[in-house]
């Protein structure tokens, strides 16, 4: 797990570091299905490489995790690695050219028309990452399969906000146009990275379903498998507290620092994440309750 530990190292995000709260065998794995989701991800966000050249290279990826779920010998390292977690968990290929779909929606769409379109990429970028790790955490009841997809879209949701001038800077407006429309945003506003009460109330519209979500996340995670989703847990309540910390900006997210937690403020989560499963507590760290 050599190449996959160092792209995990190296990324330092939120994901990677839920993985403290599991035990060694399940934190390899997941080391394994970060490194290959990061991979890809930076294969769509390559932007110095035509798009027609980073079509062909997820291709190409997606060949090569074929082989990896087929038995086959792959040929990037990051699979290789990967191969032994696929057999042991039985993680199906279904979900990972779902993964790479979403890649590559990125590649063909700059916009979303509505909620329903944002919440479909939402899907296959963040949701199918849960349902894949819900295989690898283990799990009782087939409920944790809707909790992973709510999850997941809350997640993105949160980052999507959270990222608006970022993805502006590339020509990317991931906030639906009919909202836009019905706020009086427009396109040019964005790009150009303008605040107003009119932007604001816009970002509170998206982010009342991500609340929505993390919500319906708290109300279907099934009590038997709350010990299980622990690393999911802890990523609930760390964009929990990312959205939390955007609302009391209220989502002014166009100065020249990225709103993000403090490390003190994410091991405290870590620790408060790890207090409750010791102690066996069923109290969840986001949603109204």
């Amino acid at each position: 797990m050599q190449t996959s530990h160092a792209i995990t190292k190296k990324s330092a995000s939120n994901l990677a570091l839920a993985f403290v709260m599991l035990p060694r065998e399940k934190r390899d794995a997941m080391s394994a299905l970060y490194a290959f989701c990061r991979e890809v991800d930076d294969v769509a966000d390559e932007d110095a490489k035509s798009v027609e050249q980073r079509r062909i290279e997820l291709a190409a990826w997606r060949a090569d995790i074929r082989r990896a779920c087929d038995g086959g010998t792959p040929e990037f390292p990051v699979n290789r690695e990967l191969q032994s977690v696929i057999r042991q968990f039985k993680l199906p290929f279904r979900l990972f050219d779902e993964l790479i779909h979403g890649c590559e929606m990125d590649l063909d769409t700059l916009r979303y028309q509505n909620l329903d379109g944002l919440e479909n990429y939402c899907y296959h970028v963040a949701s199918v990452v849960g349902l894949l790790s819900i295989e690898i955490f283990g799990y009782q009841n087939k409920a944790c399969r809707d909790y992973a997809r709510y999850l997941g879209k809350a997640l993105q949701l949160t980052n999507i906000l959270r990222d608006v001038k970022n993805d502006a800077a590339r020509g990317r407006i991931y906030l639906p146009l009919d909202a836009l429309k019905q706020f009086n945003v427009t396109e040019a506003e964005i790009l150009r990275g303008e605040y107003s009460e009119r932007y604001a109330a816009l970002a509170e519209h998206v982010a009342a379903r991500a609340r929505a979500f993390y919500e319906l996340a708290r109300l279907t995670l099934p009590p038997e498998d709350r010990r299980a989703m622990v690393a999911a847990e802890l990523m609930g309540g760390v964009y929990w507290q990312l959205l939390q910390k955007l609302e009391a900006k209220q989502f002014n997210v166009f100065g020249p620092q990225t709103v993000r937690l403090s490390k003190p403020h994410k091991l405290a989560l870590i620790f408060s994440a790890w207090l409750r499963f010791k102690l066996g507590s069923n109290r969840l760290n986001y949603g109204s309750a």
